[in-house]
């Protein structure tokens, strides 16, 4: 049996909180408890907000955590051509599409859409892509290409799940509803869900399967809010040809008003934590992780 591996994939787009406490001390936990291997990777695709200061704060907080990863650690930033030449063969299936549209035009066609009956939305309440790009004639395609048109490349979901069929996943945490066991993904949910742009050959969905595919990443632990995007990568799991690892969701961190932190809300960064003269025990007691 393959030794376990666990990873760790923070964005070092600000500093970590105590939800990221949370997340990286299960993934240490379980990864020790297990005899595994826990990896640490830096989700940095966004280099206009990912910082190199951010990182560096990152390694000093898991540190004094108490927790331990292998080397090297793995920067998204610098396998754009992997993700590129995933995207590549999405497109020799004729699984992608690029829209046009730019933000201002999304909201418009969903706002004349809402106006007649509410335009379904994604797990996270956004709205499915409105457009027709799917449909456009390859030259039109190609001709606004040529022209330097910024453009997304979706997933044609539709045309997905014809060609991977219904696909599940193992569930050892729990979902938003409590669900657990063999989940059975729903990736229309997500309608044409975006897997790179023209600036930026990839997207979460995309390097997060092919990073965990590459790393040899068995158990993926990971919030709650994720739980529902699994969908999408079982699909682009199929499609690429990827292995599945285990997914073990766990609880979210919440605010006093119920709502998920953010890297903004400095009451439970774990910096003014520790200027606070905090100690990684109660960090331990605060998100309820046993020692």
């Amino acid at each position: 049996m393959p030794q376990p591996v666990f990873r760790f994939a923070p964005s070092p787009n600000g500093h970590l909180h105590l939800g990221h406490a949370l997340s990286a001390l299960l993934n240490f936990d379980l990864a020790r408890a297990a005899g595994g291997r826990l990896l640490l990777r830096m989700e940095d695709i966004d280099t206009a907000r990912c910082r190199p200061e951010f990182e560096a704060a990152i390694f000093e907080d898991l540190a004094w955590l108490g927790i331990s990863w292998e080397q090297p650690v793995r920067r998204q930033s610098e396998h754009f051509a992997r993700y590129r030449a995933a995207l590549a063969k999405l497109d020799a299936i004729r699984m992608t599409f690029p829209s046009f549209e730019s933000r201002a035009e999304l909201i418009h066609l969903v706002g004349d859409r809402d106006v007649r009956e509410r335009w379904p939305r994604d797990p996270d309440g956004v709205p499915l892509y409105p457009g027709a790009a799917r449909q456009m004639k390859e030259p039109d395609r190609q001709a606004r290409i040529a022209r330097g048109e910024p453009y997304a490349i979706r997933l044609d979901i539709e045309k997905a799940m014809e060609w991977v069929g219904p696909l599940r996943w193992n569930e050892t945490g729990a979902g938003p509803g409590g669900e657990r066991g063999e989940i059975a993904a729903d990736p229309a949910a997500w309608g044409d869900v975006i897997v790179g742009r023209k600036e930026t050959p990839t997207s979460y969905h995309l390097s997060v399967v092919i990073d965990d595919a590459l790393q040899g990443v068995t158990h993926v632990v990971r919030g709650q809010d994720l739980f529902w995007a699994t969908s999408v990568h079982r699909v682009l799991q199929a499609l690429l040809d990827l292995p599945a690892p285990e997914y073990h969701h766990h609880r979210l961190v919440l605010d006093a008003d119920g709502r998920k932190l953010s890297k903004s809300t400095a009451a439970t960064g774990l910096r003014e934590l520790r200027a606070q003269g905090v100690t990684p025990a109660d960090v331990r007691r605060l998100v309820n992780v046993a020692l």
